[in-house]
């Protein structure tokens, strides 16, 4: 174990429930266990029943405690916990009281660090931890639970299996060419370098498009001035929420809120209507509208159905026009008055009345954020992750050409660099194990 001293903390949310939670760990918490609730032995992994007390031996409360013994705990330590009544007033007492006996107050993150430092977690599922703690959709908890079972270390463990593979053997042919090797070595190399740079490129890939799951897909609504874009927003979010008028230049700055929309939480943002303002704060308005739309995963084009097409709608239209690599969807509003504006001018648009049924482009967007979610492909779910594969892809494509010109050196330095930047997302690498591959897969006789 890597700590000496005992930590506790309360493990549940502020607030009144009928359980709260006070954990202990380290190599105290037993003793500390049995002070309070003078036991004289808790056998690991069963529920005890025990009055608590005091400094001055006044009883506190009674609770159930849970003895973890090392290294048969999520922090690989002895770890105790407390099941007290719930409220802030009996944990924060108990919590006094293992601190009084000798622990001290944990730090942020600090069970989860002992985990990682002892072994028990790698740094996939430590982040895995924090943010299902945080998850606010269903398909950002199945993500994130796939990683809590290790699908990102299994992911990352391959690669660099294959990465060690190449550079032991490519150490062993710099250093001992008068060894017999296999003919075909190379081939296997550049064959495991192809498998990696699509593997290692359709993450990225399936990463990027599903980025917002976590912290919620962002939906964009833009348009011209009175079109209905604040109309839509009130209705996809069944209550009013932004100020409705005739008159244009009503919404001066963008609105977000969230919806939940099927098992896809979503960020809705109203904008501020697309022309050219005379007004500042307006002027403002407009420019975060178009921040807004190079943030957002979709973007819904509103037109007006009973108006002819304007300089304020090819505006609209520019925009849909530079933003093609993003999901765009078109809706021809206020469908139920007389169609004057020209369909052809927009690709599939759907028609509909923010004033009445708006379902078909609630099905639309569930649609698509149903083949952004329901995918058996490895999602990043961090920018620290995202960087390292990008970092690690990177180096493999600087070591595809130095391979087949035979400069072994360039290629080992790039790929012992693809080693480390991938090893980074679950542990650091360590240079014994390549030399583990290398001395433990060939009879060197050296």
């Amino acid at each position: 174990m890597l700590e000496e001293d005992t930590i506790v903390a309360i493990a549940t949310a502020n607030g009144i429930g009928s359980i709260s939670i006070v954990r202990l760990s380290g190599p105290s918490a037993l003793k500390i266990a049995l002070e309070l609730s003078k036991k004289k032995e808790l056998k690991p992994r069963l529920a005890t029943l025990a009055s608590l007390y005091n400094s001055k031996s006044e009883i506190i409360d009674e609770a159930l405690l849970i003895y973890f013994k090392n290294p048969y705990s999520f922090t690989g330590e002895d770890i105790v916990e407390f099941q007290c009544h719930g409220g802030i007033a009996i944990s924060n007492i108990i919590l006094s009281e293992c601190m009084i006996a000798g622990a001290r107050l944990a730090n942020p993150g600090e069970f989860s660090k002992r985990a990682f430092l002892n072994n028990k977690i790698d740094l996939t599922k430590a982040e895995a931890i924090a943010k299902i703690i945080e998850a606010r959709s269903e398909d950002a908890v199945k993500l994130l639970a796939k990683q809590l079972k290790g699908e990102l270390s299994s992911f990352v463990n391959d690669i660099r299996e294959d990465l060690l593979f190449m550079l032991a053997y490519t150490e062993v042919t710099i250093d001992y060419a008068e060894e017999d090797l296999p003919s075909d070595i190379l081939e296997q190399i550049k064959t495991k370098l192809d498998a990696i740079i699509l593997k290692l490129g359709n993450t990225l890939e399936a990463s990027k498009r599903r980025e917002g799951l976590i912290e919620g897909f962002k939906v964009a609504i833009i348009g011209k001035p009175n079109v209905g874009k604040s109309s839509l927003l009130n209705k996809l979010l069944n209550f009013d929420r932004a100020i409705i008028s005739n008159i244009a230049g009503t919404t001066r700055d963008t609105i977000e809120e969230s919806v939940k929309i099927g098992t896809h939480l979503i960020k809705i943002v109203d904008t501020a209507g697309i022309r050219d303002a005379s007004d500042e704060i307006e002027k403002i308005g407009i420019e975060k509208s178009l921040e807004a739309v190079e943030e957002a995963d979709i973007i819904i084009c509103l037109f007006d159905n009973s108006n002819e097409k304007d300089e304020e709608d090819d505006k609209v239209l520019s925009i849909i026009e530079e933003h093609k690599n993003k999901k765009v969807l078109t809706v021809l509003n206020k469908s139920d008055l007389n169609n004057v504006f020209d369909k052809t001018l927009l690709a599939n648009p759907l028609s509909l009345s923010t004033k009445e049924d708006i379902n078909p482009l609630i099905s639309l967007i569930e649609e698509i954020l149903d083949a952004n979610t329901h995918s058996d492909e490895m999602t990043l779910i961090s920018k620290r992750q995202v960087d390292a594969v990008s970092q690690t892809l990177y180096h493999i494509h600087e070591a595809y050409s130095p391979l087949t010109t035979g400069e072994l050196e360039f290629f080992a330095y790039n790929i012992q660099e693809a080693l480390e930047y991938i090893s980074n997302i679950t542990r650091p690498y360590d240079n014994e194990q390549m030399l583990d591959v290398m001395f433990g897969a060939f009879c060197l006789g050296k």
